[in-house]
């Protein structure tokens, strides 16, 4: 069987459309490859000093975004858009070559105050390149070819991940080559990272030449000169709001997780190393499970579906995973519920959620969707990450506040769906 045939078994592909998948495809997986031989790292360090600190990285990780989001919007404002994706990727590669001399050349690798800025800068540049991503993805592609196609473009990244995280867990823990255990020190992959980003540059000059994209700025598909125009765009737009709040329901409930998966590795495990694996087993088994959904499920379930049934499953997968740690508050429950949260978010709710953006303009893809993205991803992050501490001043279970969460994101991804119901009657593709 050819590769041509091979990929039309895989994929509802129709002619011509197979370069640009593969150049899209591949730059997805570097993006993710590059973060996920961090991501490990980063989780270890959060909980280094105890996963009581995990709150104020969490703020500082908001307040990061009350910076960037401007400087980035700005940029957006003046250069199309071949210049300023390279662009925002060189500048993140440059940051990853200072963090590792810092941490290589100052006293005790820059001590607890450098490590919590890493954590707190790689949160920041994971947001902002997985959503200049897919703001190009849903620049370039149309709304049909979306459906088709998104899912397995995301492969590309679920592919990136599985390979950065499975690499990262056999650096950390160390391997045989003859008679000698290597072991590598994991802030050398930074080095590894900042090429992941420059290949990816590469793929974004391929995929603008194949779509024609401009080199001139404030062109008909380009974005325009107002940098506050995206968050004018959001309080104007009940559309828009819609997807702020299901993004912000999604982000608190992920907090709520995040936070009982910290405290559960912290006292199931001893030691860096050993929490790193945890992490990176956790990872790994994520993205099979995403990879196999998205080459066989995605498109089709997107396509014959639609976007509002598919909207609504992780709200109930996240109800019941709520309800069953609620009880048994274990490693493997947790795990369980971690995997296929993540994995259905990454195979079918991430791609469903980007397609929200294809009938939109530039201003919304470039200006409302990273903030969107980024300060309203990271927002849910602050309220999920300090709600504990007012929940146990109210004397209210966790447990509880999850499945209330859950419900009330199960009831904005029903409003969103109609929503998208009524534009697709009113602008039919």
């Amino acid at each position: 069987m050819t590769p041509a045939r091979l990929l039309r078994r895989l994929v509802l592909l129709e002619e011509g459309e197979a370069p640009a998948l593969l150049w899209s495809t591949a730059y997805f997986f570097l993006l993710l490859f590059g973060f996920y031989l961090l991501r490990p790292v980063r989780e270890a360090i959060g909980i280094a000093r105890g996963a009581d600190k995990l709150p104020w990285l969490m703020t500082g990780t908001l307040l990061a975004m009350v910076l960037v989001n401007p400087a980035f919007a700005t940029l957006v404002s003046k250069l199309p858009r071949r210049r300023f994706i390279p662009g925002v990727y060189r500048f993140f590669a440059l940051t990853m070559l200072a963090f590792f001399l810092a941490f290589r050349l100052l006293p005790h690798r820059g001590g607890a105050g450098l490590g919590y800025a890493f954590y707190i800068w790689l949160s920041v540049f994971n947001l902002f390149v997985v959503s200049v991503f897919w703001g190009l993805m849903s620049d370039v592609w149309s709304e049909m070819q979306g459906k088709r196609l998104f899912g397995f473009i995301a492969t590309g990244g679920t592919l990136g991940a599985i390979v950065g995280a499975a690499l990262t867990g056999v650096l950390t823990k160390g391997f045989a080559l003859g008679p000698l255990v290597v072991k590598v020190d994991p802030l050398s992959l930074l080095l590894l990272s900042m090429v992941t980003l420059e290949l990816a540059v590469l793929c974004v000059k391929r995929l603008a030449a194949i779509f024609h994209l401009g080199d001139v700025a404030h062109g008909a598909r380009e974005p325009g000169p107002g940098p506050l125009e995206g968050l004018r765009l959001i309080a104007t737009s009940r559309y828009l709001q819609l997807i702020c709040i299901y993004m912000l329901l999604f982000t608190i409930t992920s907090t709520f997780l995040y936070l009982q998966q910290g405290s559960i590795v912290e006292r199931t495990f001893t030691g860096t190393a050993a929490r790193t694996a945890a992490f990176a087993r956790i990872d790994l088994w994520v993205n099979v499970l995403t990879l196999v959904t998205q080459i066989f499920l995605t498109g089709r379930l997107i396509t014959m579906l639609g976007i509002p049934f598919v909207l609504v499953i992780l709200p109930v997968l996240t109800l019941a995973g709520f309800g069953a740690l609620w009880i048994w508050p274990t490693f493997g429950v947790m795990a369980l519920f971690q995997v296929l949260r993540r994995g259905l978010h990454y195979a079918v709710d991430r791609p469903a959620r980007e397609i929200l953006y294809i009938p939109l303009g530039p201003e919304e893809r470039y200006k409302s969707k990273p903030f969107i993205d980024t300060f309203i991803y990271r927002g849910g992050d602050l309220l999920g990450v300090w709600a504990p501490t007012a929940l146990a001043a109210l004397a209210i279970p966790m447990g509880l506040a999850a499945v209330g969460c859950s419900g009330l994101w199960l009831g904005s991804a029903g409003a969103l769906g109609r929503r998208v119901k009524g534009r697709s009657a009113q602008d039919p593709d």
